[in-house]
């Protein structure tokens, strides 16, 4: 075991490579740097151009002239701004529980103390980023169903997800990429006659209850649907636990997500990264705290979550491209 000096934090990239394997086999429900991609930024704020969809949709004059010039846009690129703040957990290792636990495996001991911090961090970026799709002031498009999904003799959720496609479509003029729903959204939508009768015939003799994303994707016509699995304990610390989902189950989420780093493309949203500080995210780091007789586990990263705004002709702060690229559902 290496000897760590009192105080001084050494960077771990191998205890966070490790757990972030663990973390990615046991847990597949956490889907928010999915819509939220990471953009990884040298800076630690700054802005981000944004392209106004008039630019993209607008009809323009390009018939040319002999000798004449070709017709030119007047559009002003839109800017965006982030900033991002640090976010970080420590969990002690004494010297006794190191003991117990490495006589078990080499290693545990630090491993199971560096998972604890790593899901807290990620836990509570999860929130962060579900909590922003939960405000439907965000967002410019919010409809109801045509019926509750849990109503199983009764609900459409394709036919619902279908016409709020178009609805998507005639607000920005491409198509979403992307359907979100909880786990328990999910569990109605299996249970839905209109569904269970599509599916017998789509996947003759398939296991309705056992169905996954690639089929929910290929019945509801979107390139993918991802299924938030996250939970957490609604109540304060001291407080009899109550387990909640961290994305509201009465909603779904079309969305158009980042493929890539330009950040001109239409997108719902993006994490900052400031990578000078936290090159992964997030990072480990490990120091000693002989007062404590304890090794402790640092997880940290400097991160900020943010919509695509744009700004409409009266130079008001909207989400335009966020609302484009996002349609809400209540269900």
């Amino acid at each position: 075991m290496p000897k760590f000096t009192s105080g001084s934090a050494i960077y771990r990239p191998d205890l966070g490579a490790a757990v972030m394997e663990y973390y990615e086999q046991r847990l597949q429900g956490f889907i928010g740097t999915e819509v939220m991609p990471i953009f990884r930024t040298g800076v630690q704020s700054g802005s981000y151009p944004v392209v106004p969809k008039e630019a993209l949709l607008k009809l323009s004059d390009v018939n040319r002239a002999p000798r004449s010039s070709y017709s030119r846009d007047d559009y002003e690129m839109e800017r965006g701004t982030f900033t991002t703040t640090e976010k970080g957990r420590e969990e002690l290792l004494d010297d006794s529980e190191r003991a117990l636990l490495d006589q078990e495996s080499p290693g545990l001991a630090e491993t199971v103390a560096t998972y604890r911090a790593y899901m807290t961090i990620m836990r509570s970026q999860e929130k962060r980023i579900a909590d922003i799709f939960d405000n439907v002031s965000n967002f410019a498009t919010d409809a109801a169903p045509g019926g509750v999904w849990s109503a199983k003799t009764t609900a459409t959720p394709v036919d619902d997800v279908l016409f709020a496609a178009g609805a998507f479509r005639s607000a920005c003029g491409m198509m979403p990429d992307a359907l979100i729903m909880d786990y328990a959204t999910a569990q109605e939508v299996k249970q839905c006659e209109s569904v269970v009768d599509r599916i017998k015939y789509t996947y003759s003799g398939i296991d309705i209850s056992n169905i996954g994303a690639p089929q929910l994707a290929q019945l509801f016509g979107v390139p993918r649907v991802l299924i938030a699995g996250a939970v957490y304990d609604s109540t304060h610390k001291g407080i009899a636990t109550t387990i909640a989902s961290v994305w509201n189950a009465s909603k779904v989420w079309l969305v158009k997500i980042a493929s890539g780093m330009d950040l001109l493309e239409p997108c719902v949203g993006r994490t900052f990264l400031w990578t000078a500080d936290s090159p992964q995210n997030p990072i480990v780091e490990q120091y000693r705290a002989e007062t404590n007789r304890s090794d402790v586990f640092r997880v940290r990263h400097h991160v900020s979550e943010e919509l695509i705004a744009s700004r409409n002709t009266n130079g008001t702060v909207v989400s335009n491209v966020s609302s484009a690229c996002c349609y809400t559902l209540t269900v």
